[in-house]
């Protein structure tokens, strides 16, 4: 199916630009008029995947994230790409509670989060070239609505 709209944007991967990503997607998704829980589940989302680029992806050091937020009638698929070190072993990053960075009080959690508040994630990773994290969410309130039409 092809997307109704989309954009991609590209920025530095510095800690204060999370926020910066939350709102970006929240404004382009309310396009379609989600409920504000949906809306939050997105930009908590899309706060948690930014923020693994920044603190793992990168180390806290320079490089670029990119964002792509693909809309369909009644969903959106957020793409979250980074090329940093990567992750060694997806599945164990996915576990709750793991934390490659005990040291800096890390949760553990942000996979687990995005697992929580989304339909779908995929993370596609490999050492030393990245990782990209794609989020999936259909949104009942717009499938519910065309259905009452």
């Amino acid at each position: 199916m092809q997307p109704i709209n989309e954009m991609k944007i590209t920025f530095s991967s510095k800690s204060s630009n999370e926020a910066f990503a939350r709102v970006v997607s929240a404004a382009f998704v309310s396009q379609l008029d989600p409920t504000l829980e949906e809306l939050a589940d997105v930009k908590t989302s899309v706060s948690e995947a930014v923020t693994n680029a920044v603190i793992h992806g990168y180390e806290n050091g320079p490089g670029y994230i990119t964002m792509t937020c693909k809309l369909f009638p009644d969903s959106v698929e957020i793409t979250v790409e980074d090329q940093g070190k990567g992750i060694e072993d997806v599945e164990l990053a996915r576990q709750p509670l793991y934390t490659s960075k005990p040291e800096m009080e890390r949760s553990g959690m942000g996979f687990t989060v995005m697992e929580t508040f989304m339909d779908k994630v995929e993370v596609f990773s490999e050492p030393g070239k990245g990782t990209t994290v794609k989020l999936y969410k259909t949104f009942k309130s717009i499938r519910d609505k065309d259905k009452e039409e």
